[in-house]
């Protein structure tokens, strides 16, 4: 019988460094002989790459954005988290239902029980094993992404948003603090890359002794 994978998400605000550290992560678990699978919301999958390139270039209003994302969500669970979830894998998926409360929810200002029922429908129950929060404060965040990219729709946003982004998932960690952990992005690269790899190898090892 094929023990059930561990799923494990990166969330934070656009610069905050989550995308660097999960390709951290993965080469780490792989140097392991973890099989894996490394994953990406909005998309991880043909449909949902199509509606993330809407949902990130074309303008729409919050309950678009939502349904959109919830969409993609469907496509990715059915189709590639949960099979590989069956199968034994571990998950590492950047973003995925935290950010669309964190984003959408406190945002936008959009109604949180709309999103939470949302979630009932397209998720069925699947929620991550463990959430690291990468929380770095939006200024900081901001820099690095001027530095590195072209920003999206949604990277445009005035700092203020980014704050109200930011106390959404401040809020996410504080009604489940077993599964999200906060990691300070903060920090330099190698203290937050050790953090994470802690967190993560723990979480890891526990699944293998269960």
């Amino acid at each position: 019988m094929t023990t059930r994978g561990r799923f494990i998400t990166f969330e934070g605000i656009d610069g905050a460094g989550k995308s660097t550290h999960i390709e951290a992560v993965a080469d780490a678990l792989r140097a392991q002989g973890e099989q894996l699978l490394l994953t990406r919301e909005p998309g991880g999958t043909p449909l949902a790459e199509k509606l993330r390139e809407l949902f990130l270039h074309e303008p729409m209003d919050a309950l678009s954005e939502a349904l959109l994302v919830f969409a993609a969500r469907r496509d990715h669970l059915v189709t590639r988290i949960e099979p590989a979830l069956a199968a034994g894998l571990t998950v590492l998926c950047d973003r995925f239902t935290d950010a669309t409360f964190a984003y959408q929810g406190a945002g936008r200002g959009f109604d949180l029980q709309v999103l939470a029922t949302l979630e009932q429908w397209v998720q069925q129950g699947v929620q991550p094993d463990l959430t690291l929060w990468f929380d770095v404060p939006p200024a900081v965040a901001a820099q690095r992404r001027a530095a590195s990219r072209e920003p999206d729709r949604l990277e445009r946003e005035a700092e203020a948003f980014f704050e109200r982004v930011r106390s959404g998932y401040a809020a996410r960690a504080a009604a489940d603090p077993g599964r999200v952990r906060r990691i300070n992005a903060d920090a330099d690269m190698a203290s937050v890359r050790e953090a994470v790899l802690e967190v993560v190898c723990q979480t890891v090892r526990g699944s293998h002794g269960a």
